[in-house]
C-alpha cells in the first residue's frame, strides 16, 4: 500500500454510477416490487452501502478508511429498462473515497442481478465509472468537464 501518513486529512467525495439493464419482464417486476427475493430496490441501496464501508477487504492494497457518508439513489428508467445507480461516498482523511463509491454502485448492480437471475439471465451490469471526485492534492475532477 501506498503511505499517505504524511499526508494531511482533507475533505473527500467522490460520485460513481452504473446501469443495470434488466430487460422487460424482470424491470416490470422490479418496478411492482414483485420479485420473490424481495424489495430489490431497497435491499440493492443496502448492499452498496455495506459495499462502500468493505472496499478494503475486497480490494487488496486499498486504504481502510472512515466513511462520513454513503448515500446510494437508485432510479428506474422506463425507456431502457434498466435502473440506474449512483452513489456519493464523503471521507475526511488522507486519501480518496473513489473506489468506495465505484465499489457501492458495483455491489448494489450485483445485488440487482442476483435478485433478479431467477427471472432473467440476460441481465447486464454496464458503465461502472466514476463521475466527479473532489479534494486531495489533484483537487476537483469530473467527467465530461
Amino acid at each position: 500500500m501506498v503511505d499517505v501518513s504524511e499526508k494531511p486529512g482533507s475533505k473527500r467525495m467522490a460520485v460513481a454510477s452504473c446501469k443495470v439493464l434488466l430487460g422487460e419482464n424482470a424491470f416490470r417486476l422490479v418496478a411492482a416490487n414483485q420479485i420473490a427475493k424481495g424489495d430489490v430496490l431497497s435491499v440493492a441501496k443496502i448492499a452498496g452501502i455495506y459495499g462502500a464501508k468493505h472496499t478494503a477487504n475486497l480490494i487488496p492494497l486499498c486504504h481502510n478508511i472512515m466513511l462520513s457518508k454513503v448515500q446510494l439513489e437508485l432510479r428506474l428508467n422506463e425507456h431502457e429498462r434498466a435502473v440506474e445507480i449512483k452513489g456519493e461516498v464523503t471521507a475526511v482523511g488522507q486519501t480518496g473515497v473513489e473506489m468506495e463509491a465505484m465499489t457501492a454502485v458495483s455491489v448494489a448492480g450485483l445485488t440487482i442481478y442476483d435478485m433478479c437471475k431467477a427471472v432473467c439471465k440476460d441481465i447486464q451490469i454496464t458503465n461502472i465509472q466514476l463521475e466527479m471526485k473532489t479534494g486531495g492534492k489533484s483537487g476537483e475532477w469530473a467527467r465530461n468537464q
